[in-house]
């Protein structure tokens, strides 16, 4: 059971946020194990900022010890203005073989729902079982942009095996939990050769799904129908949505004129 590579104290958890997933955010390590060479923007941005020096520092992750201390100042203070917390934003809540992670954001999301906040979570790890005793409101999501180990083991050489991901999503969807997947970053197929479609069938069970292109990545952008591609891929998910009622997102700028 691999350990994180140190701790820390912050002054503050809880961060207003401006994207689809939650009103709110909390992150409570630096750094993810999963070590996505997308490239990752958490990354990108934890480098730009000093955060991190370079991909070895990033993927030995950093537990933030005075997480619940600080929930506890502030949950009070913030909640009537809270929807939603979501975990995590620049880092991964259930970091593939972390257990000290894992149980920090267990007991994190315990306290947000005491105080009647809904969490949101997305992981490229297991969500684990201990998930479906907590409040029903929560929403529990995967990332998943192919279903080739190969290309996992290649591109997010510390993430969950896919199957794995998979599975303990649909535990939660037939726990009754409302699940999501995010397809994104998908990359083209200069990069991994692959059936959306099947994909899509396979994630047939869930509530919603979210699709985005690669970005920040020159491979993509050197394959010439780049455009034209992602512009049908997006296609075939909303068509796939309509048919099957699931809610769907296309992230900005997956769309565009080829």
């Amino acid at each position: 059971m691999p350990k994180v590579n140190g701790y820390i104290e912050r002054k503050s958890m809880l961060y207003k946020t401006g994207v689809e997933y939650g009103d709110y955010t909390m992150n409570h390590a630096i750094g993810c194990s999963h070590g996505c060479k997308y490239p990752c923007y958490a990354f990108l941005m934890a480098r730009r900022f000093g955060k991190a020096a370079n991909y070895e520092e990033w993927i030995k992750p950093i537990l933030v010890t005075n997480t619940l201390e600080l929930l506890d100042k502030e949950i009070p203070k913030m909640k009537d203005n809270i929807k939603s917390v979501h975990l995590c934003f620049t880092t991964d809540p259930f970091m593939y073989g972390y257990e000290e992670i894992k149980k920090m954001s267990l007991a994190a999301i315990k306290k947000l729902n005491e105080a009647g906040i809904k969490c949101t979570v997305l992981t490229k790890g297991i969500l684990p079982k201990d998930l479906s005793k907590l409040s029903k409101k929560n929403e529990y999501g995967i990332t998943l942009v192919s279903l080739n180990d190969k290309y996992r083991k290649d591109i997010e050489p510390g993430s969950a095996p896919y199957k794995s991901r998979i599975a303990a999503l649909k535990a939660l969807h037939d726990a009754g939990f409302k699940t999501w997947v995010s397809i994104e970053p998908y990359p083209t197929p200069n990069l991994v050769e692959q059936d959306l479609d099947e994909i899509l069938e396979i994630l047939a069970f869930t509530d919603k799904i979210i699709f985005g292109r690669t970005n920040y990545n020159s491979e993509v952008s050197a394959y010439k129908q780049h455009k034209a591609f992602y512009n049908e891929q997006a296609r075939k998910v909303i068509e796939f949505c309509k048919k099957r009622k699931i809610d769907y997102h296309i992230k900005n700028g997956t769309i565009t004129e080829a």
